[in-house]
């Protein structure tokens, strides 16, 4: 099952440590921490990946900000309770550091399900984007939710999926910010982390 899971939800990224770790959690003995990664673009731009890593792969010592490093593993969601709401989180769940490549910084495959209807759009340039959930299996009965956005040729065949659908994606992990306007009239910035895709098929 362990192998199986790993080929449904295989993730990579490499950049630059931005925060120490801070303690998440502890899981039958095993503490985890969390940190933020910056992994560059091609356009030079930045995105900030948070990830989780367990204190056993941070022997003999943690990552320190400024520190360029590789993490492999998956992408892991979970539910946080935000102004009342439940929001949808995003990290990568690290199984293995590494020195980092600086050649291919960001890499995301995935196999799972549709799970709630695409929604199709285009933007007021006239570029096509297809906004998805996909529900990727994991050992014990559990799912990770990843939200994922293709665009142009690939947002239109997306369109046409239906809930339940089976699928495979490949593509990168992204931050975005974004303004959310509160019940009080404030604007507050915001980042949401989703997979741009770059490559989805239909799978029998």
């Amino acid at each position: 099952m362990g192998y199986e899971q790993m080929q449904n939800n295989k993730a990579y990224i490499s950049g630059r440590v931005l925060t120490a770790p801070v303690f998440s959690h502890e899981v039958m003995g095993e503490r985890f921490f969390d940190i933020t990664v910056a992994v560059r673009r091609l356009s030079g731009q930045e995105d900030e990946i948070p990830v989780t890593v367990s204190d056993r792969l941070m022997q003999p010592l943690p990552p320190e900000p400024g520190d360029f490093l590789g993490f492999s593993g998956q992408i892991r969601s979970y539910n946080k309770m935000s102004d009342g709401r439940s929001k949808l989180i995003l990290r990568v769940f690290a199984r293995e550091l590494t020195d980092g490549d600086e050649d291919e910084p960001n890499s995301v495959e995935l196999e799972g399900f549709v799970c709630k209807p695409p929604v199709y759009r285009t933007t007021p340039f006239g570029r096509e984007i297809c906004d998805l959930l996909l529900a990727v299996n994991r050992a014990y009965g559990k799912s990770d939710y990843i939200p994922a956005i293709a665009w142009g040729r690939n947002a239109r065949y997306a369109g046409e999926f239906a809930v339940g659908d089976r699928v495979a994606a490949s593509g990168r992990m992204q931050s975005r910010v974004y303004r959310k306007v509160l019940e009080d009239g404030r604007a507050e910035d915001r980042v949401a982390y989703e997979v741009s895709l770059s490559r989805i098929e239909k799978l029998p």
